[in-house]
């Protein structure tokens, strides 16, 4: 009995460490061409959300929009911020900019051309939304998108900053 509690003491331990983890430290690229360490990555002591895109995943360009609709409350009511990580390779990364502005989004957006702060963050497949904490410790995690799930993301950020 003592075993499998210590294991299962172990198992937690292990469990939410994961969960609230720093961003690693990686070099990549704003869209404006600026070298971008995403360890660095801050909101003034706020919550902000990373969410990992690509040009050609739909799902991904339907979260953007739909938070895109409602970014402005957002940020008036809890001072979130977005960053978006497009992870298109680099041989077409001259996509990400007119997607951007087609879609008229207003979101920090970065661009990891060789997946390195997706594989660092173990991250397999995209849309994938990360919650950062104002301390820098990653706090909420979600893979893929279905219609509205963007409330959730939202719920958690306002627990945050309760």
């Amino acid at each position: 009995m003592n075993k499998f509690f210590i294991m299962l003491v172990i198992a937690f331990a292990s469990l939410s460490s994961q969960v609230k983890a720093q961003l690693p430290a990686i070099t990549i690229k704003s869209m404006e061409g600026k070298t971008v360490r995403t360890d660095t990555l801050s909101n003034n002591g706020k919550p902000f959300i990373i969410d990992f895109f690509a040009t050609w995943c739909k799902p991904c360009n339907r979260e953007l929009d739909a938070i895109s609709e409602v970014y402005e409350e957002w940020q008036d009511e809890t001072g979130v911020k977005i960053f978006a990580v497009s992870v298109d390779q680099a041989q077409n990364i001259n996509k990400v900019k007119p997607l951007v502005d087609n879609h008229g989004w207003t979101y920090d957006v970065l661009l990891d051309t060789n997946s390195e702060f997706q594989k660092a963050l173990g991250i397999q497949m995209i849309p994938y939304t990360l919650i950062v904490d104002g301390t820098g410790k990653v706090v909420y995690r979600h893979n893929g998108y279905t219609e509205g799930a963007e409330q959730e993301l939202i719920d958690k950020v306002r627990e945050l900053v309760k």
